[in-house]
């Protein structure tokens, strides 16, 4: 196992129209989506040392895999790696939060009116497929996978955009907050207060309306921090 260079098949968590679609890996992508997976789902909450041995043996894998991962989930701020106590899941306070989710916001805002500008029908029409997708999920319930594919919905209003900067900046902060981010949909009328904004986008960027998206997504990111408040 120690080779991570060698590939391996694995399942995507996405369904497409029923079938689930069969995607290539390296294990060190699958290790990283499975620890980062850990994370968000709690398994490894907030001031939790990852022991090397017992996460490793758990995932089935050896020590140099699962290092590398770790140095990843480090860069992407997810973890945090401290002299003689080794890495630890990263602790975000109330104003951490409040900080990211402000600057989240007015990359978001400025993405939207810029993929409405300027974003292809293709473009377009791939992301409302996404949405179409996510409420597929919520239908079903599946917290995880719906989670996932929220969050590639954002990063694609983002990549639409055409703004290389934008889009590099807006991945290193939405990585950050992952968790906080997850745990925000546990309250059933919270989920379905999320998923309602998400319509809301969805017809603006179909109309291609960027200040209408800008002003939902503003609103979107303004109650992300009521809904985890009680978490964090």
């Amino acid at each position: 196992m120690a080779d991570s260079g060698k590939k391996t098949w694995a399942v995507s968590d996405e369904a497409m129209d029923g079938v689930q679609r069969i995607t290539r890996v390296t294990l060190h992508d699958a290790v990283l989506n499975q620890l980062r997976d850990m994370i968000i789902e709690g398994k490894l909450p907030p001031g939790t040392r990852i022991n090397e041995g017992p996460v490793g043996a758990s995932l089935g894998v050896s020590r140099t895999p699962l290092r590398e991962a770790i140095k990843t989930l480090a860069s992407e701020g997810l973890v945090e790696i401290l002299p003689a106590k080794g890495a630890i899941v990263r602790r975000f306070s109330e104003k951490d939060i409040r900080d990211i989710l402000d600057v989240l916001k007015t990359l978001e805002q400025l993405a939207a009116r810029l993929t409405c500008a300027h974003a292809s029908d293709a473009e377009i029409a791939e992301i409302a497929d996404l949405h179409k997708q996510m409420l597929r999920l919520y239908a079903d319930r599946n917290r995880l996978a719906y989670f996932k594919l929220n969050q590639e919905i954002h990063s694609a209003i983002v990549r639409a955009s055409g703004n290389n900067a934008l889009t590099q900046v807006h991945e290193q902060l939405q990585a950050r907050i992952k968790r906080v981010r997850f745990i925000g949909n546990e309250l059933p009328e919270r989920w379905a207060g999320a998923v309602a904004e998400h319509e809301e986008m969805n017809l603006a960027l179909l109309a291609r309306d960027g200040e209408k998206l800008s002003e939902v997504l503003g609103r979107h990111l303004d109650k992300t921090l009521d809904r985890v408040r009680d978490a964090i």
